[in-house]
């Protein structure tokens, strides 16, 4: 199985293209780990991995977003771990660039399942965060359609290959093993949208590398697979589910 960053420094470029051409497609998941996060003002929100710091955009008013990306080829377009406009360099996922007790809420949406061992990045991501802090990790759980696609068509015809180790009752012992307290596991289904079907197709062919396969025949392939409806406003829904477990770093009465 391939690092995070060795896929990423391959389709990074290509993600991140499509995020910049359809920002608002997946407002409703970025929204969804927002809801759940128990935001305020004044809080430092940690972002891992950021890949290009789209989360930033939906913090409430007042919150100080803190991403850390470790993949060079998101670097031209936020300035995580080097300058804003800094030429692209890759650095280590972990350690963490913050200090101990420095974090209110961390958050990590559907990088994980790239991470064969999740262990290391939850005990870092509990060092950073304060007592009483939380975590949010928002990702593809095993067995659903998205793990089906992704590790199904997806794997088939991108750039990379995809073999996702996805969200699983392991992973809450993971986050267990490693000092949180799970408060809230939840499957939650939403759509991407997009105002026609053609930005759909053109969204997922560019998110996920898609270079063996034509957008008319990824069109097809989220339909069989994925499913699509029409939203209230005639737009077109890509059907998509997300795992969401709420994590509390539980202060330790001395």
């Amino acid at each position: 199985m391939q690092r995070y960053d060795q896929l990423f420094d391959v389709r990074g470029t290509a993600y991140d293209r499509a995020m910049r051409m359809f920002p608002a497609a997946r407002a409703k998941e970025f929204g969804q780990v927002i809801e759940r996060a128990g935001l305020l003002s004044g809080m430092k929100v940690a972002d891992v991995p950021a890949g290009g710091g789209y989360l930033a955009a939906y913090l409430p008013a007042g919150c100080e977003w803190l991403g850390h990306e470790p993949c060079g080829s998101f670097y031209a377009h936020v300035g995580q771990s080097v300058d804003r406009g800094a030429d692209p360099v890759s650095v280590p996922l972990l350690p963490l660039p913050w200090t101990d007790n420095s974090i209110d809420v961390a958050m990590s949406v559907a990088g994980i399942h790239h991470l064969e061992d999740k262990r290391p990045l939850f005990a870092e991501l509990l060092r950073v965060v304060k007592p009483g802090g939380r975590l949010v990790v928002s990702d593809v759980a095993v067995n659903s359609a998205p793990a089906k696609f992704l590790d199904g068509f997806v794997g088939d015809h991108n750039s990379t290959g995809h073999e996702g180790v996805f969200l699983s009752a392991i992973t809450l012992d993971e986050l267990r093993d490693t000092g949180w307290t799970v408060i809230s596991n939840e499957a939650i289904s939403f759509c991407w949208e997009f105002d026609k079907e053609q930005d759909m197709a053109r969204f997922c062919h560019d998110l996920f590398d898609l270079r063996t396969a034509s957008i008319a025949e990824t069109a097809i392939a989220i339909h069989q697979e994925l499913g699509v409806e029409t939203l209230p406003d005639g737009g077109i829904g890509m059907q998509w589910e997300l795992t969401t477990v709420v994590a509390e770093k539980v202060v330790v009465e001395k």
